[in-house]
């Protein structure tokens, strides 16, 4: 059966991050995206004009409708719209029984922010229901530091996306601090590094969706985001989307 992931996350009009780029990267790693919005945004690759929450309540039903039918092998949870949805989120997903991918998002590439103090407060209610975290160097920092995110249970992604250098080095901890993996590689050159947070978080959720370890998933997805960067289409005026086509296009080589 196909690797089934939910999405619980944020919309991006201009489809380089949120919901249209967890789609698109579940989709490409052979998963089927199913999704509850917390929030629409109205952005683009300069920043976000406006954000509109959704209520916590409908984003329950929309989780509790796709799960009840079709079933669900990982959830991934991206922006979380307000307080109230976090801790409603973490109360549904107590006891679910299958991976669950935190990306804590803030702030968004732009510079745009996306969570205000009390919905960054209750992150620990979702940080405890996590099977890992995948938060961006600011974001860990604002968490409390690795110590602190680790006293939850999770595994923890350290990504060095945000840290200056030619190289860029992303390890995986285990619950207890253990570095389970570690890849080096080189810095790619590029402004169009929007959604590379949201990509990466359902990336690791379709691996880990699919039965793959939690090593074996990390490594998929930055391979993924790097091959993503690398093929970036170079929209928009700012900092643009990545290329979740991977510079690939299956429909032409089909015959139907």
């Amino acid at each position: 059966m196909i690797a089934r992931v939910l999405v619980i996350a944020g919309s991006d009009s201009g489809g380089g991050a949120g919901i249209q780029a967890d789609i698109k990267t579940i989709t490409m790693l052979g998963g089927h995206a199913m999704t509850a919005i917390t929030a629409l945004t109205a952005q683009n690759t300069l920043g976000v004009e406006g954000v509109m929450p959704v209520p916590a309540a409908f984003v329950l039903e929309q989780i509790d409708t796709v799960v009840a039918d079709i079933g669900v092998d990982a959830v991934k949870i991206g922006m979380i719209g307000s307080a109230e949805t976090a801790h409603a989120v973490a109360d549904r997903l107590k006891g679910i029984g299958v991976p669950v991918v935190f990306d804590p998002v803030m702030v968004a590439t732009s510079g745009s922010v996306l969570a205000d103090d009390a919905t960054i407060a209750a992150f620990e209610r979702l940080l405890a229901v996590a099977t890992v975290a995948t938060p961006n160097a600011p974001e860990l920092e604002a968490l409390g530091g690795v110590e602190a995110v680790l006293a939850h249970g999770c595994h923890l992604v350290i990504k060095g996306g945000h840290v200056d250098g030619p190289r860029v080095i992303d390890r995986l901890l285990s619950p207890t601090g253990q570095l389970l993996r570690e890849l080096d590689g080189k810095r790619i050159d590029t402004d169009d590094t929007h959604g590379t947070g949201c990509t990466f978080a359902s990336a690791l959720a379709t691996g880990l969706a699919q039965g793959r370890p939690i090593d074996e998933a990390f490594a998929t997805a930055v391979r993924f985001v790097r091959i993503a960067l690398i093929n970036a289409p170079g929209l928009g005026q700012g900092q643009g989307p990545m290329g979740h086509a991977l510079g690939y296009n299956p429909f032409e080589e089909l015959e139907g």
